[in-house]
């Protein structure tokens, strides 16, 4: 760590991090990783000056990684505990890793959520999707990049699963049994948000049935067709600005003291906007990028830059960003 004020960045994957620090170092800001796949913290220890931003992935136990959560929990309670501004904190990690806490968190506000059942264990889980009907998806309740989720028409189907070795429990323990969506057109919407505000919206191509959504550049395959543009309409051809529900979304972000977020929803067949999951540890896709108005990665760093200047404003390296 440095002597001078620095944003801290919190993660546990390297391969997400360029397209991050090329942001950081155009706009001026300074930067320092802190990969928390292991080490220590000193508990008696004043934390160095800063601010912290943890950009932890739900998806980090599928990189053997499955303990950095926690580490995660533990550092910012730390730091917060010594009056650090943290972004993304302790109260923010825990929403990330649980898509039930994404749910009741939206649906305490009023957003259409998808019917789901949250199931502990393996025993109820059949007769909870026998109850519930097909078709439907299962999913982890601690996931990331759309792993874990399938779809079932078969209630049989299921079970044999279930019963099967190929079934894969999730990290905590926790299955979601939820309903089927089905969009009106074959794409789902991921809505930028960086500082609270809206940045740009992502149309994400699922005509090839895949629930796999992971835009960073990282992610992508050989041959693979693009999955991700800028949407700029709404159905109705007005900027996707005005979108009722990206208009609404900020207040559920600052309800929930979410300031960097990428949010997922589906415009369904039946007339529904319905809100599926929260990404407070967002990637961005580098086709997207060239073709915004902003660049997600750069509103960050402007975003925690300026939280850094004015928190430190004697700083040399702070006023230089001026």
């Amino acid at each position: 760590m440095t002597d001078q004020p620095t944003v801290y960045v919190i993660h546990e994957n390297p391969e997400w991090f360029p397209p991050l620090r090329a942001a950081f170092e155009a706009e001026g800001v300074p930067v320092e990783e802190l990969l928390l796949t292991d080490g220590a913290i000193d508990l008696t220890a004043e934390p160095a000056e800063g601010v912290y931003w943890s950009r932890m992935s739900a998806s980090a136990h599928t990189r053997g990684n499955e303990f950095s959560k926690e580490f995660t929990r533990a550092t910012l309670s730390w730091l917060e505990a010594a009056g650090r501004r943290t972004v993304g904190g302790r109260t923010v990690i825990d929403l990330e890793v649980s898509k039930v806490q994404q749910h009741v968190a939206l649906q305490a506000l009023g957003f259409d959520v998808p019917r789901t059942k949250a199931v502990f264990g393996t025993t109820d889980l059949v007769a909870t999707a026998v109850a519930f009907g097909a078709p439907f998806i299962s999913k982890h309740n601690q996931g990331g990049k759309g792993l874990g989720v399938r779809r079932w028409d078969s209630i049989d189907e299921f079970r044999a699963w279930v019963d099967g070795p190929d079934f894969e429990s999730s990290p905590d323990g926790i299955t979601l049994i939820q309903e089927l969506l089905v969009g009106a057109e074959s794409f789902v919407t991921r809505a930028e948000f960086v500082g609270g505000d809206f940045v740009y919206a992502v149309r994400v191509d699922t005509s090839g049935g895949s629930f796999e959504f992971c835009p960073a550049d990282a992610c992508a395959l050989p041959g693979q067709a693009p999955l991700f543009a800028l949407r700029e309409r709404t159905a109705n051809g007005d900027p996707i600005a005005e979108h009722p529900l990206i208009k609404r979304l900020p207040e559920f972000l600052a309800a929930n003291e979410i300031e960097i977020a990428g949010i997922e929803f589906i415009e369904t067949t039946d007339g529904r906007t319905v809100v599926y999951d929260v990404n407070t540890n967002t990637n961005y896709n580098p086709d997207v990028e060239a073709a915004a108005p902003k660049s997600g990665p750069r509103e960050i760093a402007k975003f925690l830059g300026g939280l850094l200047e004015a928190r430190y404003p004697e700083s040399s390296k702070v006023e230089a960003l001026a």
